[in-house]
């Protein structure tokens, strides 16, 4: 039997767990009052910083030299630039357990690009276990009971699939153009290039930085300084050792986690919907990690 990495499947489960529980505390800021932009450039910024100084003192802080720049660029530009400023945006529009369900959709990149980029063969045991994930989010979802003609529907779940898409894209990059450093030796790295990029967009905000009431400060520290770049480690590693079919399946994980926590947190209704689409989402991602015979 062909096993994946134990270590890989661990840090895939750490991922789901702490980028799930992110997007409900960070609509919870939104709510009290801060500006969505300036919260996406905020997280950023404050993940860099814890980043510096953890690796500052384990001793482990390295220069990113040739080999580095290509999973550099597509961890910082694409997984965390763009998704943070798509994602953060749409959570104005769109409730924070359907941001955490249509931002995670990777597979609906991954498949193509991995066909096209990464020439990895796909059994037809991962197509299925992808059709039965992707199938459990638009359950989770509920395409037919969104009101699409409201003031902003239509924009936000556009934004939700441009984050998937920068997300989807940095892993088949990062598969690709495997990195000289560690992951985690790039992390501090990766979140300066996305404050940059987003510094720009934050500062053209009409509203400017706005307010940040004691609930978004406490979410900032929460998100900025531990889940963030906590789960985003978890997620490149797990992107590096497995599978890129593997991986984005497992991510699918995160909208049924999402969906929990925003029950918990904001009190979002759940029903008989969220156990049908977590169920087909968890034998999805089953179906994927079960080890294949030789």
């Amino acid at each position: 039997m062909k096993t994946l990495p134990a270590i890989g499947l661990a840090q895939l489960a750490g991922s789901v767990v702490l980028l799930a529980s992110a997007w409900p505390i960070t609509k919870s800021a939104v709510m009290a009052g801060a500006s969505p932009i300036w919260f996406a450039f905020g997280r950023a910024g404050f993940s860099a910083l814890a980043a510096f100084a953890l690796l500052g003192l384990l001793g482990r802080l390295r220069l990113p030299g040739k080999q580095d720049l290509p999973a550099l660029m597509a961890v910082g530009a694409l997984q965390l630039a763009v998704f943070f400023g798509f994602a953060h945006a749409a959570v104005e529009f769109v409730p924070a357990g359907r941001t955490t369900v249509l931002a995670n959709v990777t597979p609906i990149f991954i498949v193509p690009l991995s066909l096209l980029v990464l020439r990895e063969p796909i059994s037809r045991r991962r197509w299925l276990a992808t059709a039965l994930a992707l199938f459990g989010v638009v359950v989770l979802m509920g395409p037919w009971a969104i009101d699409w003609s409201a003031p902003g529907v239509l924009r936000g779940h556009f934004y939700l699939l441009a984050a998937a898409g920068g997300f989807g894209s940095a892993i088949v990059l990062v598969r690709r153009f495997p990195p000289r450093l560690r992951m985690l030796e790039l992390l501090p790295w990766c979140f300066t290039l996305a404050s940059l990029l987003l510094l720009p967009l934050a500062w053209r905000h009409p509203g400017g930085a706005g307010e940040w009431p004691v609930p978004s400060r406490w979410a900032m520290l929460y998100i900025g300084g531990f889940a963030g770049p906590v789960g985003t480690w978890c997620v490149m590693e797990a992107a590096s050792v497995l599978p890129a079919m593997v991986s984005s399946v497992g991510f699918l994980a995160t909208p049924a986690f999402g969906l929990l926590f925003a029950a918990w947190w904001l009190g979002e209704p759940l029903g008989a919907d969220l156990l049908a689409g977590s169920g087909f989402i968890l034998a999805g991602v089953g179906l994927a990690a079960w080890p294949a015979r030789r």
